[in-house]
């Protein structure tokens, strides 16, 4: 059986680790895949905090190379190595990335008990990057200071399920339930035809979360999250520093609840909030005037994404 689609937030911060937030890093688990979508300093040290089994993780996501969204990687890997980890990991990112790590490691002679693969990120359009049986995974480029990507999280639709009462009456076949159960209609051999809609039920809603970190609005972006069911946006100033956001290339809460709106997403998570601020009341306003179901993050908090 699935695993709930949850999203945990172990840090909120943006660019400086303070006593009340950790820089970025996010633990996703949709339908039993466990992701980790950037790891900024400290980030082992806040899944110890709140209960998460960081051995699980299979695949890293990391959006760029400022340090608040990748100077916890090392450590946590170095971690993993040293807990006698075997299972393969796979790590997403810009391509330098890969030269800092391969640096890192061999100046310490440093001995992997695991396989560990590399994916370059160097999209210059919304792109699908992981895919299996159960999940999807687009990143897309954003608009920042350095090359920056964000990432759609998307569950896979299952097989449409059977209405047992019209199968039963109508004596359908295992075969042709097989065809039915894809959205497929069944042609008999005597030309009539046996529609999937009179033998299934209605197919869940497919569930996606988009993260977009650091960027400046661009023309673009609603387009590459359009519909999705959450979506976490930076809000690193509110209208008061609109300017200062200009020159950093990136949001206010205000601009981020825009691009919720446009993008016809049903939920905002706002995160990525400056160290200046000790009150995001202001977030919250500015934001919700624009777009009302809107949640300031907070670290450790939990969600679940729903219909």
């Amino acid at each position: 059986m699935s695993s709930p689609f949850q999203v945990h937030f172990l840090g909120c911060g943006a660019a400086l680790p303070t006593t009340h937030r950790a820089p970025t890093a996010q633990y996703i688990v949709c339908n039993n895949r466990h992701l980790l979508i950037d790891c900024g300093e400290g980030t082992q040290m806040q899944m110890r905090k709140y209960g998460v089994h960081f051995q699980k993780i299979t695949t890293i996501f990391i959006s760029h190379l400022h340090g608040d969204h990748y100077f916890g990687l090392v450590g946590l890997l170095s971690t993993m190595n040293l807990l006698g980890r075997t299972s393969g990991l796979t790590v997403y990112g810009p391509p330098l990335l890969e030269e800092i790590l391969r640096l890192q490691f061999e100046s310490g002679n440093s001995k992997f008990t695991f396989n560990m693969q590399f994916v370059p990120l160097e999209m210059k359009d919304k792109t699908l990057v992981l895919e299996d049986r159960l999940m999807k995974v687009f990143a897309f480029p954003l608009k920042h200071r350095v090359k920056t990507f964000g990432f759609i999280i998307e569950e896979k639709k299952d097989e449409l399920r059977i209405n047992k009462l019209a199968v039963e009456r109508d004596q359908i076949s295992v075969d042709h339930l097989k065809i039915l159960k894809k959205g497929l209609d069944v042609e008999l051999l005597n030309g009539d035809i046996l529609s999937y809609l009179d033998y299934t039920l209605p197919s869940k809603s497919i569930l996606s979360y988009a993260y977009c970190s650091d960027t400046a609005p661009f023309a673009k972006l609603p387009e590459y999250i359009k519909g999705s069911t959450a979506l976490y946006h930076e809000a690193t100033f509110i209208e008061e520093h609109i300017d200062r956001a200009k020159t950093t290339q990136h949001s206010t809460a205000k601009q981020a609840a825009k691009i919720a709106l446009e993008a016809e997403v049903k939920q905002l998570y706002l995160g990525h909030f400056s160290s200046r601020y000790t009150s995001l009341e202001l977030h919250l306003t500015e934001a919700s005037e624009v777009f009302p179901s809107v949640c300031l993050v907070e670290d450790g908090m939990q969600i679940t994404i729903k219909a």
